[in-house]
Parts: C-alpha cells; structure tokens; sequence
C-alpha cells in the first residue's frame, strides 16, 4: 500500500480531516497522523484521550465498495491493528494481546487501543470514504475509566515512538487489506479475527441503546455480528453494542 502521509503538529480530530478530505473528492490511501488532537473521539461520540506520546492517526480509504463491505473494514482494522502492536511487543507480553468485541485492542482485558470507523458521501452503490481512526496508548493511558486501560510504557514495553507505530500499522494493513480484497474476503477475515479474540465461549454481557443483555459469546456471524446465546437458549445477533466480560470469581 502505498499511502501518503499527512502530519500535523495539532488538529480537531484526524477522523475530521478524512472527513474534509472526502468532501474534496481526495482519492486514498492516506494516513493522517497528529501529534495531538483538540476533539478527539470515540465510539459513540466519546471523547477520546489524546497526549501527546500516544499514536493518533486516521487511515483514510477510497476502497470502491458498497456500504456492506465498508463495513467489514472494522475487522480488518482491528487484525491489522492487533498484529502492528503484536510486532512492537517483546515476545513474552504477546500472548495477553486480544480482540474484544467490535474493535478494541485489550492486553490482559485493559484497553490498549480503540478504532473508529466512519464513511459517508454514498455515491451511487458504493461509498465515497472510509476512515479508519486509530488510537494507540503508547506512552500513556486514562484513568478512572469505565473499562480499564493500559499502555506499552505501563507494560514494560520499552519506548515504543508514534513513528514506530505509523511504520508498523503501515505494513500490517497493506497486509489485511490484501487478504480482505482477496479470493476469500471476508471469510478469511472473520476467521482470523476470531482466532485473536477475547472471551469467546465465556459469560458477557452486551450493553445496547435500550437493553443490556447477558449470555455466552459465542462467535461472530458470517456478517461480523456478535452471537449471543441467552439463559434461555435463544441467540441473539447484536450488530452494535459495548461487552463487559463477567468479572471471575473468587
């Protein structure tokens, strides 16, 4: 993949910057990486953390696909995400790096890093943009969250530079991004997102916008949808929602 990059010292949000990039017709790939952010965002409209030390960076994409298929870009994301991380790691911390569910990257259940992904301007059948926003708790972390979180300067990971990061998300996405474009899609996506996740065959439970559910996680749909199995046997496929693993007991 060869992607242009675009650095700013500070800025709004780089997800805001794709977004102006696609209202200017901009074709991708482009990396928009700021060593700040004014406005940075999460899921949901969260307000995302964002120091200086840390990775922030959006890959914006002209990926020529319909809303379905840029859909699946979260997947994708979250892989390549996972294995950049995996190769800034010394050896014996890998194992403890996981998906969970949709797109965030945990180290022993801690946050490490969160994605968020927004497209718009449908022309036609396909999207017009995709961006991929990234967050990376290199250097460190918030505290007092909901969910906890971590970073690679707290895990005894050594200096770990958003530059370093940059390089090593590079070269993993150009990597997925063939697989997803690849003869076998999707499918192989799924397949190897699933391999990298947490908490699959164990206790959950899934917060939506009107009700909170709990069950056993037990894999995803072809479509990337989360299956639930409920107490009382029903499956439930959750397109959108927050998991919270059940805390172990004592």
């Amino acid at each position: 993949m060869t992607a242009d990059i675009r650095r700013f010292a500070e800025i709004d949000s780089t997800n805001e910057e794709a977004r102006r990039l696609g209202d200017a017709g901009t074709e991708g790939p482009v990396w928009i990486v700021a060593e700040r952010q004014t406005a940075g965002r999460g899921r949901r409209g969260r307000a995302w953390e964002s120091p200086s030390g840390n990775f922030m960076g959006t890959l914006y994409l002209t990926p020529h696909c319909g809303p379905r298929e840029a859909g699946e870009l979260s997947f994708v994301a979250a892989i390549a995400v996972h294995d950049a991380v995996d190769s800034l790691l010394p050896p014996p911390l890998r194992p403890a790096l996981r998906l969970k569910w949709p797109n965030d990257l945990l180290h022993g259940r801690a946050k490490l890093a969160g994605i968020l992904l927004e497209s718009s301007g449908v022309a036609g059948a396909e999207v017009a943009w995709v961006a991929i926003g990234m967050g990376l708790n290199l250097a460190t972390h918030p505290e007092g969250m909901e969910y906890p979180a971590t970073s690679l300067a707290a895990m005894g990971a050594g200096p770990v530079t958003p530059e370093d990061a940059l390089a090593a998300l590079d070269s993993s996405f150009t990597r997925w991004l063939g697989v997803w474009r690849g003869q076998h899609g999707f499918a192989a996506i799924r397949e190897e997102w699933l391999k990298r996740a947490e908490g699959i065959g164990g206790a959950i439970t899934v917060r939506l916008s009107t009700e909170t559910l709990e069950g056993t996680f037990e894999g995803l749909a072809p479509d990337g949808a989360l299956q639930l199995r409920l107490a009382d046997g029903e499956r439930r496929l959750v397109s959108a929602g927050d998991v919270f693993f059940a805390v172990p007991a004592r």
